[in-house]
């Protein structure tokens, strides 16, 4: 896993990392796992007016990356806002839940196998008002997991897109939500009112005790929120609150979606003596049951995995399969 500290604005931080990149000779989009066809430069195209509106201080990151890298911004738009809602796509897991002063977020990163060279966390502390944030990503700029130095935290789940729409996808999204948000409900607000392009689940938990799931896309939006009668969240790579299970996609490889939404239900109707981070890493890693365990046959695997103690303020990750090395606390980002 590649680690990176961006400062400046938002031009001067892909500015600055695209350059280093060039030197060391390496050209994102030549790294690109996937063509960039006529389809995703046409989606891209027809997203970048809601992304001027919304959110252009992103577009100006992408501009100032492809001019570090001499590349053509066009294409690099092409990669990265048909991201979620042009496959291929990543498939993860998420839970939530609060354990006394505990409240965390965990979230393992499934994608292909040898894809750990692709991942990056990056530690952003930018200018312009934002806030600063740690996060995680297979896809530079946008981010799939991370918390912001107000203890907010989110992780997203990629969804089959059934149907398409105009505007940002989930990594932008979450972003997004990490820059301007400081608790879950500022999060779920901000969701009711920019345009979807992709299907996803965002589970997310703040620093004052709340969680979610949202499940949400260009079709609504739907939330499951920590209370009385759900003592956890959780998210896999397919809609469960009612309103959304129409938008279910049948027949499609989901990566053991419904088994590991499954493990992670009974692994909190079971009886648990660890403390919250060690059950949270526990559920993780599969001990109580197929969460990360991929053949490797089939090139599929866990490249990372998240917990973040928003209440502790404290940040572990595996930077691997779970299964097969272990947990690191890393104390760079103080929140």
């Amino acid at each position: 896993m590649d680690h990176q500290v961006f400062h400046g604005t938002h031009d001067e931080a892909g500015y600055e990392w695209g350059r280093k990149l060039l030197r060391e000779g390496r050209s994102l989009l030549a790294d690109v796992p996937f063509p960039v066809t006529k389809e995703r430069v046409r989606f891209a195209e027809a997203c970048r007016p809601l992304y001027e509106k919304w959110y252009p201080e992103v577009l100006e990151e992408i501009r100032g990356i492809a001019a570090g890298q001499q590349a053509e911004q066009k294409k690099l738009e092409a990669v990265l806002l048909g991201m979620y809602a042009i496959l291929p796509e990543n498939r993860c897991s998420c839970l939530a839940f609060r354990d006394g002063a505990h409240m965390i977020l965990g979230r393992n990163s499934d994608f292909l196998a040898g894809s750990e060279q692709m991942s990056m966390n990056c530690i952003y502390r930018l200018d312009g008002g934002c806030a600063s944030f740690q996060g995680n990503t297979t896809a530079f700029v946008e981010m799939e997991d991370g918390v912001n130095e107000y203890g907010f935290a989110a992780g997203l789940t990629s969804v089959y897109p059934i149907c398409r729409g105009y505007g940002l996808n989930a990594g932008m999204l979450l972003r997004y939500g990490l820059e301007r948000c400081r608790t879950v409900e500022a999060f779920e607000k901000v969701l009711e009112t920019l345009p979807m392009a992709s299907c996803q689940t965002f589970t997310a938990v703040d620093a004052a005790g709340a969680a979610a799931v949202i499940e949400c896309g260009p079709m609504g939006m739907k939330v499951c929120r920590l209370d009385e009668e759900h003592s956890f969240v959780a998210a896999v790579n397919a809609f469960h609150l009612d309103a959304m299970t129409p938008y279910r996609a049948e027949g499609i490889d989901d990566w053991n979606a419904e088994e590991r939404y499954r493990t992670i239900h009974s692994a909190f109707a079971s009886e648990r003596t660890a403390d919250a981070v060690s059950f949270a890493m526990d559920v993780l890693r599969g001990t109580y049951g197929f969460l990360c365990q991929y053949d490797p046959a089939t090139g599929k695997d866990t490249v990372w995995s998240s917990v973040y103690d928003v209440g502790a303020r404290r940040i572990w990750r595996c930077e691997g399969n779970p299964s097969r090395k272990e947990y690191e606390e890393d104390g760079r980002f103080v929140f």
